[in-house]
């Protein structure tokens, strides 16, 4: 298995995967449509961030998105980590532990000073995936404003 950076020729991929994703999470419901178009932003636009794809015989199984910002607090950069998920037929060998690592390492390289995430509180088993791999819950508190119309 190889872990590498996304490219555009692999959207149609990511795409299947962040909408099994969606279809897991309590607050999001799968759209391909504005997926698309999400993904299209980071890979053309790689300031945003990366997205890093587990492959497995050429076939996409698992992919992490790595959003870079600056944290005043910190001052310097620091990574939201988002989509994390692996296709379902491929769970339980340990692609996620291996995505998580390498997107950790990623964060490192660009000198970020913390990955911060969301997961949803009733996925005991992306909680535990998580708090495992060293991540521990934040008192902070998300809030949300939509903006579409």
């Amino acid at each position: 298995m190889k872990i590498r950076i996304a490219t555009r020729r692999d959207i149609p991929a990511l795409c299947r995967l962040l909408g099994v994703l969606f279809q897991q999470e309590v607050e999001f419901g799968p759209d391909s449509r504005k997926q698309e178009a999400g993904l299209r932003k980071i890979l053309e636009e790689p300031q945003r961030g990366e997205v890093l794809v587990a492959e497995r015989d050429g076939v996409i199984v698992g992919m992490v998105n790595l959003l870079s910002t600056i944290s005043t607090f910190m001052g310097q950069e620091v990574v939201i980590l988002e989509d994390m998920v692996v296709d379902p037929e491929y769970r339980n060998l340990g692609i996620g532990e291996r995505i998580l690592v390498a997107a950790i390492d990623r964060a490192k390289e660009k000198g970020a000073g913390r990955i911060t995430l969301l997961t949803d509180g009733t996925n005991e088993g992306a909680i535990r995936f998580y708090e495992k791999a060293g991540f521990s819950p934040s008192p902070m508190i998300p809030f949300r404003l939509n903006l579409e119309k």
